[in-house]
């Protein structure tokens, strides 16, 4: 007896015009939230902390971002690779293998500090009607500093 989810071979590919029209490439009207992560290696250290993060060191740092918006008419609500784009262009280059307390604005550089650094970036650069929700960022696999848009923003 076979079941939906058996192995088998697609016959004929859906084709745009004749099986699907533009107007149902579009499913909803409701905003949705995407995400997209990034990693970095960068050195710091703190000012007036009593702790070894008072010393120059170094972090594998994650990045998670989530954007918020309406899908266009063929139903994206914005492309990854325009994060990406983003990300590389406006905010890794002040980041990766940098020493943050020279390429940042002057500002101790906390994890709390830098997320929010981050979000003003990202925010900055998107276009329709997108918007960032939160940035999460990791000093470590286990220790991050959120910035949500209802903290900043009180919406």
């Amino acid at each position: 007896m076979s079941g939906f989810y058996d192995f088998r071979i697609v016959e004929g590919l859906q084709k745009f015009g004749t099986d699907i029209q533009k107007e149902q490439l579009k499913y909803h009207k409701k905003r949705v939230l995407v995400s997209k992560e990034f990693t970095f290696d960068a050195a710091h250290h703190l000012h007036c902390y009593e702790g070894k993060c008072k010393n120059l060191h170094g972090h594998t740092y994650k990045v998670v971002f989530g954007i918020s918006g309406y899908a266009d008419d063929i139903g994206i609500v914005i492309d990854f690779g325009d994060i990406k784009k983003i990300w590389k262009e406006h905010i890794e280059i002040h980041l990766d293998h940098r020493y943050l307390n020279e390429t940042l604005p002057l500002m101790n550089t906390t994890a709390e500090n830098m997320v929010v650094w981050i979000f003003e970036q990202m925010e900055s650069q998107l276009t329709n009607g997108n918007r960032v929700e939160f940035v999460r960022l990791f000093e470590t696999p286990t220790s991050y500093a959120e910035a949500r848009r209802e903290w900043m923003y009180g919406e």
